[in-house]
């Protein structure tokens, strides 16, 4: 939905057995200029053991000077995810993912 944006995931487990998630993303369009227009993004965690989880807004720093969009989240999760997806959404609180997808990753 956004094909000039990339990003990478990094998922980690550490010794608490939590697993710590990295999201960095460039070139991510301002959510207000999609279509329709939203009012931010939301990452979502799929797990095998508790279904789809909300892990919060995506951070997006847009200045003046910033040319690159840069959006990132960091955050941990007890639950192993299979995999994370982003959604432009109005409420960073919703319990369920809307339909705009902006960007996925694969299984892993």
């Amino acid at each position: 939905m956004v094909p000039t944006a990339e990003g990478s995931v990094k998922v980690k487990k550490d010794g608490n057995n939590n697993y710590n998630i990295s999201i960095n993303i460039k070139h991510l369009a301002n959510p207000k200029r999609l279509v329709p227009s939203k009012d931010l993004y939301v990452v979502w965690a799929e797990t095998r053991e508790n279904g789809t989880k909300n892990l919060g807004r995506l951070n997006t720093s847009s200045g003046l000077l910033s040319s690159t969009l840069k959006s990132s989240m960091r955050t941990v999760s007890p639950v192993k995810p299979t995999m994370i997806f982003i959604t432009a959404e109005n409420d960073a609180s919703i319990q369920y993912p809307g339909s705009q997808v902006v960007m996925t990753t694969s299984n892993f």
